[in-house]
């Protein structure tokens, strides 16, 4: 069974805490940004590299650990493109990007977790350099999406880091009762580490 296409605007996180993983992104600090991106890179890099089925989907209809984790990988390069456009040019348009259609072109299934476990901590490390270089008045330079989304660097920084945080509470929630706990115990510190930051 091929994964239902996520047409559903997830904008709302901006304004109130996500129900399903806890993440508040509004309580997020500025300079807690880059921190809580690298947290959440390690514990995906940890899972990747470890022992366990990670292309194996918990159901048909929803993607396994590897496939969540090439597409944070690619979340990350493509924000890091979208944070360029916005410090380097004026309320830019970003490209259209089709998250779905990736994922079946670049064949997430049968990547290399190693692979995708360095190379997502490594996008990861570069946004998050990008995101500490970030200061003063443009935090509120703005960009678009094509489907009338508008962003300011302050609120794109906390709206892209709900989506790496939300796909890490994915997986647990489809993971083996083996080891699910302590996994979920940190995706509720991360949270907690957040709304305390």
């Amino acid at each position: 069974m091929s994964i239902t296409p996520d047409t559903k605007d997830w904008t709302w996180v901006l304004d109130r805490e996500c129900h399903d993983c806890g993440f508040e992104a509004a309580a997020v600090p500025l300079e807690r940004v880059s921190g809580l991106l690298l947290e959440n890179a390690a514990r995906w890099h940890s899972l990747l590299r470890g022992p366990g089925e990670h292309a194996l989907r918990p159901a048909p209809e929803k993607w396994s650990p590897l496939e969540y984790a090439a597409h944070v990988r690619d979340t990350c390069r493509v924000y890091h493109h979208r944070l360029r456009l916005m410090l380097e040019q004026d309320d830019p348009l970003y490209p259209n990007w089709d998250q779905d259609a990736t994922a079946i072109e670049e064949r997430y299934a049968e990547q290399d977790p190693v692979d995708v476990a360095d190379e997502l901590l490594a996008c990861a490390q570069e946004l998050a350099a990008a995101f500490a270089r970030v200061e003063g008045p443009q935090w509120h330079r703005p960009g678009r999406r094509s489907d009338g989304a508008s962003f300011t660097v302050e609120t794109f920084a906390r709206y892209f880091l709900h989506d790496p945080v939300h796909h890490w509470w994915d997986v647990q929630t489809g993971a083996p009762a083996t080891g699910a706990e302590s996994a979920e115990t940190g995706q509720e510190e991360l949270a907690a580490e957040a709304a305390r930051s």
